[in-house]
């Protein structure tokens, strides 16, 4: 809404606001009566904003309109305990012709571009900026977090003094300051929380055991991650309440005993409970309740802390066994009905862009959202890359991507809210963020929200964001990835971590399972009392030996092939490895034939990931050299 350029009043206030009414039509003589006995009682108008606050709201209907001009003129300064209990919505028809309306047009302007709805911000405008130019006598520009500090502690003190709640206010405060950032005035964003204390977290520990476990976590803080120092707190906290609980009396934690402490805090987690769903706690969360107990134990004992246990209390045998289960990745079906919804029905657009982007590049929500605005890169000859930020594993990575994935970027890019650079949590730099709403970074449970949405739109039960992350690697092994190309393109450090999903579809499994049902069907129609071999072709499907995806042994005469659930034969290249075996010069030929396809099984083995099996082709290809050289050598 343009708000009109602001004139300014005379000296004479009196005569001012007379003139206002006559131009703005909405004089009476109610209102000139009111104005002339509130300037005979108060001729400085600053007397009347030190009176008592029962005082000033007992202000009439006609009395209030001399108020607020006096208040949009900057004149008068109510005290935020006023403001706060006047409604100012009403307040645009009067703003338009006041020092304040040049400013009011700009942040509306500002809130606009940053995408806040026309509800939204005409509320904010209403409830927070108005009152800041007003109380503090200032234009925009010189508004300071200070200001907004003590706008927040008076809502905080209304709370107080009349039982209203104030989460509105808080809320317009919030948004006031992304615009006020957006716009260059104030250096901070909002923060959404931010890290209780450890002194609060541990509040109802005994002092003794409080005071070691935060000394503790304060030397985590030099070489841990915050996430990660937090996690820890919450789990010691289990521990402390629970000595809290069977031994108040307990001095320190060198007093620990394992018999009365320890194992029964071990048994108490088998019947723990989550407060959030009051569900028994998982295993995976015992494991690292227990976890960390062990480590904060044997850290404290190898610092040597006059509080460390003289003896060890908790082993190895004492971690909870985690179940090896599969990745949790998406039906084909159910795929695509959550893409569909996400892509033709969003709910929070930008939500939904980030959801599809997870799903295409199998990201951590993590890597999702610290994505930057820069993250493509175009390589020559090699097509677009995408830079994957610092994620759980501290590591950096470029991936491929498509057209399709390039198009969507662009999608994203067109809808996020444009501002000023944030600062990044990993590199302690300003950056511009791909995921940006409202003149702040997209959070976590923002995405969480439009899945949990897109889910129930599809019919589909709870979905988590990592679930994305398996059914694109899962794709990938269906489709005959490598696996040091899984390795590269889903950030993980060891092989172990990939071939998770290996597990899931091996497809030289389901190969041998069909081949030997299909013998196991024709021996049931024909009997027979010898032994069927398959023919080669059936095996090899007519490629060539050397290529399929089954282990393979090259021997002098020939070569073995077995499915990989059988394991390598123990009788491969026995002879070759054997003491007692000797060859002469023309036998040269064999062997080095031998080598040779020796040297291309390894590289088969390790394109697929089968490091035993590439170690068992090099040991040979030494033998080999070994008994190439003793017959060359006569």
């Amino acid at each position: 809404m343009p708000l009109a350029i602001a004139s300014a009043p005379s000296d004479d206030l009196h005569a001012a606001y007379l003139d206002y009414l006559r131009r703005t039509g909405r004089g009476n003589t109610a209102y000139t009566g009111a104005a002339r006995v509130f300037f005979q009682r108060w001729p400085d108008p600053g007397q009347w904003a030190v009176q008592p606050l029962e005082t000033r709201l007992s202000a009439g209907s006609s009395t209030r309109p001399i108020i607020t001009f006096l208040m949009l003129h900057r004149v008068l300064q109510p005290g935020y305990d006023y403001l706060l209990e006047r409604k100012l919505s009403s307040i645009w028809r009067e703003v338009k012709d006041s020092p304040l309306g040049p400013d009011l047009d700009r942040f509306m302007t500002a809130a606009a571009e940053l995408g806040f709805t026309e509800r939204v911000r005409f509320a904010t405008g209403s409830q927070v900026p108005v009152r800041l130019l007003i109380q503090t006598g200032r234009s925009l520009d010189l508004l300071t977090m200070a200001d907004l500090d003590e706008f927040r502690a008076a809502c905080q003190e209304r709370e107080t003094r009349t039982g209203k709640g104030h989460r509105h206010y808080l809320a317009s405060v919030s948004n006031a300051q992304r615009v006020l950032f957006y716009l260059g005035i104030v250096d901070e964003l909002p923060r959404s929380g931010g890290p209780v204390p450890f002194a609060d977290r541990l509040a109802d520990l005994r002092p003794p055991i409080r005071e070691t476990m935060i000394a503790y976590l304060e030397r985590k803080r030099a070489t841990c991650q915050p996430k990660t120092v937090s996690a820890f707190a919450t789990r010691l906290k289990h521990f402390g309440v629970f000595l809290a609980e069977v031994d108040p009396g307990l001095g320190s934690i060198a007093e620990l005993d394992r018999r009365k402490h320890i194992e029964p805090y071990l048994r108490s987690l088998v019947d723990a409970v989550n407060p959030k769903n009051d569900q028994p706690i998982t295993v995976a969360d015992r494991s690292r309740r227990v976890l960390a107990l062990m480590g904060f134990l044997t850290d404290i004992t190898e610092w040597d802390w006059p509080d460390a246990p003289p003896r060890k209390l908790i082993f190895r045998d004492d971690v909870p066994k985690l179940p090896h289960t599969l990745p949790r990745y998406l039906p084909l079906d159910v795929d695509r009905r959550l893409t569909a919804v996400l892509t033709e029905h969003p709910g929070n657009e930008l939500a939904a862009a980030a959801l599809r982007l997870q799903r295409s590049c199998g990201l951590r929500i993590g890597e999702l959202l610290d994505l930057e605005l820069d993250c493509v890169h175009e390589v020559p000859d090699h097509g677009s890359w995408l830079k994957i930020p610092l994620g759980k594993l501290e590591t950096e990575r470029m991936i491929p991507i498509d057209d399709d994935i390039l198009d969507l970027i662009d999608h994203i890019t067109a809808i996020r809210s444009h501002g000023r650079p944030m600062p990044h949590p990993r590199y302690r730099r300003r950056a511009q963020f791909l995921f940006t709403h409202h003149g702040r970074r997209l959070s976590q449970s923002a995405v969480r929200h439009e899945l949990d949405r897109a889910a129930q739109s599809a019919g589909l039960d709870h979905l988590t964001p990592h679930q994305l992350r398996h059914t694109y690697a899962t794709a990938l092994v269906n489709a005959g990835v490598s696996l040091q190309a899984l390795m590269a393109l889903l950030g993980h450090v060891s092989a172990e971590m990939s071939l998770r999903y290996g597990r899931l579809f091996d497809t030289t499994v389901r190969a041998e399972y069909e081949r030997a049902l299909d013998l196991a069907k024709q021996q049931a129609r024909t009997p027979t009392t010898g032994t069927i071999s398959l023919p080669l072709a059936d095996i090899t499907g007519g490629a060539d030996w050397k290529n399929t995806p089954l282990l393979k042994s090259r021997l002098a005469g020939g070569f073995c092939l077995r499915a990989p659930a059988q394991g390598a034969c123990a009788y491969a290249n026995i002879c070759e490895h054997c003491p007692s075996f000797h060859t002469e010069p023309s036998s040269l030929p064999i062997l080095a034939a031998q080598r040779v396809d020796a040297e291309a099984l390894a590289r088969d083995a390790e394109q697929r990931g089968w490091i035993a099996e590439a170690q068992r082709h090099q040991r040979l290809i030494a033998r080999l050299d070994i008994l190439i050289n003793e017959a060359q050598a006569g």
